[in-house]
């Protein structure tokens, strides 16, 4: 799929003269595959991590320090997302470890915590979100899952439906044109 997907940006930008940005869900794995495969066709790529991932971190962190509903644990997060938004997503790591200390947080009570700071510390050249949303790039997928969700899911997840590559694949370019999207399916 990632291959497919430098294929796309290639036949829409043969010439390299636009930007490229990719969003992820920062799976080390997938951004592995991005960086080979860039380097292989020598394109530079912008990797942005998608921020929706990102707040689940942040709030899988805040249920580690915070009490599970509380509404100190809702400041608590805003106000990491936002450092983060501003590019501070290696302090953001910093802070969670040391706050998850000062509790005194160990085994599964720190694992939230510990699963947030690595993530964030590891990931930081794909958290410059001040610079994706000055340059206009997106940073985060709902829009795109929503529609994904609805045209897939509500289309043809019908009781009793079944459906073929082939027809399946007409109902959603349908449905795709129709909502003004682009879709190739193979």
């Amino acid at each position: 799929m990632i291959a497919a997907m430098f294929d796309e940006a290639a036949a829409r930008d043969p010439q390299h003269l636009r930007t490229w940005v990719v969003l992820v869900d920062g799976a080390e794995h997938q951004l592995d595959l991005i960086r080979a495969e860039a380097a292989r066709r020598a394109v530079t790529v912008h990797v942005v991590t998608d921020l929706i991932h990102v707040l689940e971190y942040i709030w899988k962190a805040a249920w580690s320090l915070h009490e599970p509903g509380g509404p100190a644990a809702e400041d608590w997060v805003a106000a990491r997302a936002l450092a983060v938004l501003a590019g501070n997503s290696e302090r953001v790591a910093a802070q969670v470890s040391a706050e998850a200390d000062a509790a005194g947080l160990a085994g599964t009570r720190r694992a939230g915590a510990g699963a947030c700071a690595r993530y964030l510390a590891a990931r930081t050249d794909c958290l410059r979100y001040g610079k994706a949303l000055a340059s206009g790039w997106p940073v985060a997928t709902g829009v795109i899952e929503g529609a994904c969700r609805h045209l897939i899911a509500d289309r043809l997840d019908i009781g009793g439906a079944r459906w073929g590559l082939d027809g399946a694949g007409a109902v959603l370019t349908l449905g795709c044109r129709r909502q003004g999207f682009f879709l190739r399916v193979r």
